[in-house]
């Protein structure tokens, strides 16, 4: 025997140096991690979810220890036993001989090396198990979901709830097995149970016994996972165009599963017997039988089928599979009870104009709703009228919402005047101002979405509801605004009684110094009066201001978490919330309100998405979306959440009863409140949700077809149109409107889509979703003739861009000193007889601080384009005089230009391809009218003469005519605006 390999030592000092150096990492980590699940506490103590904290951490704390003391002890365990049955005595050959020295070094620190194994494995698997605690919680509250899976005969719930957990046990179940093998393959063969190179026996009988064991349980669990993976066709790809089981994972793969069960746990036994036997031939010979079986039964046969048989007559062959895939999808996403209406059948391509003007004269519902102020444009609009100090600001996206005001319900263009940190200049932006001087926002803002101001200088929202303090026809009692989407820092709000208030509040009445200051009286907040509270949150935002400061003093709390998005989802960790909260005033108060989803990506049968791509558009760009990107294959807006702006109170409603929100309910008992206790005034700002739309959209691009030889030729597939005011690829992104739908007898709140023919520009269909109380979630889709090419909106903004009386305007507005702006793309339903697009124009000054202004308004029905500055005009270009009557903005409040203004020829509308440069304006149109001084009527004609000669140069391929012809255009436009502002300045103008 080679004497025993000395094991090295450390000096006393560098034991000392080590050891402190571990307890100060052990010590700030503790900390650490102390303080911040006690600044947690805190939080859902201030908010009332205390409930959800305590049942996350028990939960966490109780797979953590199952799963740690699972793996680590069922591992140490078998690596102990391995060591405890080696040989006493072993054949030193040259093997043995080599691996004696690693026996030595192992042998004196084996507790050490067998409590690490333990403890560092138990700590993986730990962390690994707590991360799935809502797998857990879910399958311990399972509610039933009323629906049985077509092929098992199981009610849904079972795949949504206990499937995922099952599979979870069974994941760790191989984990422990595998490493328990392998520790004991290491332990015997280091201690000489295992022989590889030895002549004569190569392992020992306990070696024997124990590998036996470990590989049958392993075994055991494959029969395991074979009768698991049955259920796992649900979910199968297969059939390429459809989600779930298809023919062939029926038909053979299915049987093959069953087979593969039994011949697994055959193997097992085989393993099992060996203990016996003692024979090695035996479980060698289950292996390779094993092994044979599922590559033959569950790969090779499977595949022959596919080939052979579903492949040459797959459309008929799949029918049956591709119906429970429709219905499945369907009902998975909310789908199941969707209108289809067979919309403008008899226009034959040419849409009945006549109908339509009897239409719009006798409309009192859409036309006078129709949106012209877009809420994704009119942020810097906002800013620059409604900010008044630099410490507000406005989102970059504004909202849509309608209020009843005098028994008439209106849409409003909403936002919330918000504390924006990052506006603070450099001498505001010290602690003590940017913490506790500068806390909050204050007012609310609302503009009718259907007007703007009127004069010379108009074209801006006409702000009904707004300033400093806020007043208007949208009463609010509390203004001020400490939660909001922009307040992505904290504040140290409140002071004792009789200490002068320091919050700056708004500005002083009538002065440009003074300021009018508040102290903060608000149920909000985080107390931070005690020593220990305040050492806690300078320990956590790392601020010794906490302890130093005068302005933290008894009295003051923490506003902690102040974006609304981010306070629902800390206190609902088992939703997703949708990506844009809106601001309502409720009874006077300010409230944000979000839409909370559950999801789940284990519904048999329905097609999965990614949740974050899905909800991906134009205005959120690539990646940007709220929603992380998961897989689903299941959504409910189960829950309304509000979010009160002054005091960050959060209240969850049960808006739908969905199994997912009850079986977490029952999990979290008493943290989401039932809808009864919602107030009809809240109700009434009831939004249908835009995630969830687009979620539905991109679903009902294929699964709105019945027929499955149809859905699988694809024959009438749908296409979300891209945005095609946007330099972007991106869709289009639906947008609300206060609107009538087709068998309605009045207009309501709704979000709408237009849907194109797949990889066409042509309109298939019109997608609504109702935001009404009394119909709200009820989807209609209008159904085009498939015959017919109805315009989709890129054709439609192709014809506004090349239309000859537009397009030198855009070349005037896109200049060094101004940049025009397309508003949103509207389309609205006119009766039974068409889509109407009505698009915004607005200008943007280039110059520091410019914001837009709407200066003309697009329409287009049909091939007929209107061009001019208000609603009503381009109505009256496209069908005759008084179709624009009902248009609000025929009156004066919305005049962009005054009533002196000239009308403007408008040239005939052009196709995507070329345009005949003709005048097409309707007898009695407005747009037919005579210029106001014999100046503008020379420059209309030098207009329409550079017109006629530029499209002359373009059939020839005259690229200097070209040139030449765009010049005089340029001089005849300059000759027109200068006569007409003469004629505006002169003494009768």
């Amino acid at each position: 025997m080679r004497p025993p390999v000395p094991v090295p030592t450390l000096s006393r000092r560098a034991k000392l140096v080590i050891g402190v150096v571990a307890v100060l990492l052990v010590l700030f980590t503790v900390i650490g991690t102390l303080t911040n699940a006690y600044v947690d506490y805190l939080w859902f103590d201030e908010t009332g979810f205390t409930e959800v904290f305590w049942t996350e951490i028990q939960t966490r704390a109780l797979l953590f220890a199952v799963a740690a003391v699972a793996t680590g002890g069922l591992v140490a365990l078998a690596v102990y036993l391995a060591y405890r049955f080696r040989p006493t005595f072993r054949p030193m050959s040259l093997e043995q001989q080599n691996l004696e020295r690693y026996r030595q070094s192992v042998e004196p620190r084996r507790k050490l090396v067998l409590t690490g194994i333990g403890v560092g494995l138990g700590l993986f698997a730990g962390i690994t198990a707590q991360g799935s605690w809502q797998t857990w919680l879910t399958y311990r509250n399972s509610t039933d979901f009323g629906t049985v899976d077509p092929q098992f005969g199981l009610d849904i719930s079972f795949f949504v709830f206990d499937y995922p957990f099952y599979r979870l046990l069974l994941g760790f179940g191989f984990a422990i097995v595998l490493l328990a093998l392998i520790g004991s393959v290491l332990t015997h063969y280091v201690f000489g149970g295992l022989r590889l190179q030895t002549p004569g026996q190569k392992l020992t009988g306990a070696a024997r016994v124990q590998l036996s064991v470990l590989v049958g349980v392993f075994v055991a669990l494959k029969a395991v996972a074979y009768w698991l993976d049955r259920y796992e066709l649900v979910y199968s790809n297969r059939g390429e165009v459809f989600s779930g089981a298809s023919y062939t994972d029926l038909n053979a793969l299915l049987p093959a599963k069953n087979i593969l069960v039994g011949v697994a746990a055959i193997c097992a036994i085989a393993f099992f017997a060996n203990i016996l036997v003692r024979n090695t031939l035996l479980p060698a010979a289950a292996l390779v039988l094993l092994l044979a079986s599922s590559l033959v039964i569950g790969v090779a046969y499977p595949a022959i089928v596919q080939q052979f048989v579903v492949n040459p007559s797959a459309n008929q062959r799949e029918a049956p599979y591709i119906e429970r895939a429709i219905a499945a999808t369907r009902d998975a996403y909310g789908l199941d009870d969707v209108e289809y209406v067979n919309y403008a059948q008899d226009t034959a391509g040419d849409p009945n104009v006549d109908a339509v003007l009897s239409e719009l004269r006798n409309d009192d519902q859409t036309i006078p709703n129709a949106r012209l102020l877009d809420p994704n444009v009119l942020s810097d609009t906002f800013t620059a009228r409604q900010q008044i100090r630099n410490v507000y600001g406005f989102p970059e996206k504004l909202d849509i919402d309608r209020y009843t005001i005098d028994g008439q319900t209106q849409d409003y263009v909403v936002a919330v005047r918000e504390l924006n940190s990052d506006g603070l200049s450099e001498n505001q932006d010290s602690w003590i101002n940017r913490h506790t001087v500068y806390t909050h926002g204050n007012g609310f803002v609302a503009a009718p979405a259907n007007q703007v101001t009127a004069g010379r200088e108009g074209g801006e929202p006409n702000f009904t509801t707004g300033n400093l303090p806020t007043t208007g026809n949208i009463p609010v009692d509390q203004s001020r605004v400490y939660y909001g989407e922009l307040m992505s820092d904290y504040s140290v709000v409140g002071a004792p009684e009789g200490v002068p208030p320091r919050e700056f509040d708004q500005p002083e009445g009538g002065s440009d110094e003074g300021q009018i200051n508040n102290t903060y009286d608000g149920d909000g907040g985080i107390a931070a009066g005690s020593f220990f509270r305040q050492l806690t949150f300078a320990i956590f935002y790392r601020e010794r201001n906490f302890l130093l400061s005068e302005a933290v003093n008894e009295e003051s709390k923490v506003l902690h978490v102040r974006n609304p998005r981010d306070r629902v989802q800390k206190a609902a960790p088992f939703l997703e919330v949708d990506g844009d909260p809106y601001p309502a005033v409720i009874d006077g108060r300010i409230v944000w309100i979000l839409d909370g989803y559950t999801t789940s990506d284990s519904y048999p049968y329905a097609e999965q998405m990614e949740l974050g791509e899905a909800a991906t558009d134009a205005l959120t760009g690539t990646g940007t979306t709220a929603l992380p990107n998961e897989t689903f294959n299941y959504i409910r807006n189960s829950v309304k959440a509000t979010v009160d702006a002054y005091d960050g109170s959060v209240t969850l409603y049960e808006w739908e009863s969905d199994p997912v929100l009850q079986t977490y309910m029952k999990a979290f008992p008493g943290v989401v409140e039932p809808r009864d206790s919602m107030g009809e005034e809240l109700e009434g700002h009831m939004r249908y949700p835009e995630d969830l739309f687009k979620v539905q959209r991109e679903i009902l691009t294929r699964y709105h077809v019945d027929d499955p030889v149809d859905f699988y030729n694809q024959n009438d597939r749908w296409q979300i149109p891209d945005d095609p005011t946007q330099d972007t690829t991106q869709d289009q992104p639906p947008y609300y409107i206060l609107a009538q739908r087709p068998g309605d007898e009045q207009a309501s709140f709704q979000l709408t889509s237009p849907m194109n023919a797949f990889e066409r520009q042509n309109l298939s269909a019109f997608i609504s979703a109702s935001s009404a109380p009394e119909t709200y979630g009820e989807i209609q889709v209008l159904q085009l003739p498939g015959n017919t090419p109805f315009r989709g909106p890129g054709q439609v903004q192709n014809a506004f861009e090349t239309n000859n009386l537009i397009r030198p305007d855009l070349t005037l507005f896109n200049s060094d000193s101004s940049t025009a702006v397309f508003g949103n793309l509207l389309t609205l339903p006119i009766g039974d007889e068409g889509l109407l697009y009505v698009e915004p124009l607005y200008v943007r000054s280039s110059g520091e601080g410019g914001f837009p202004l709407l200066q003309k308004v697009l329409v287009n029905f049909g091939d007929r384009i209107g061009y001019a500055n208000t609603l009503s005009e381009a109505l009256d270009q496209v069908f005759g005089a008084g179709a624009g009557e009902s248009a609000t903005d025929s009156n004066d409040i919305a005049d962009t230009v005054g009533e002196d203004a000239t009308p403007e020829v408008v040239p005939g509308a052009e196709d995507d391809e070329a345009t005949d440069g003709t005048t097409d304006v309707p007898d009695g149109a407005i747009g037919g009218g005579t210029p106001g001084t014999p100046e503008m009527a020379d420059a209309v004609s030098d207009i329409n003469a550079a017109l006629e000669a530029l499209q002359t140069a373009q059939q020839g391929g005259d690229f200097a005519g070209q040139g030449a012809a765009l010049e005089d255009l340029q001089v005849a436009v300059e000759a027109y605006q200068a006569a007409q502002a003469a004629a505006e300045a002169s003494p009768g103008g």
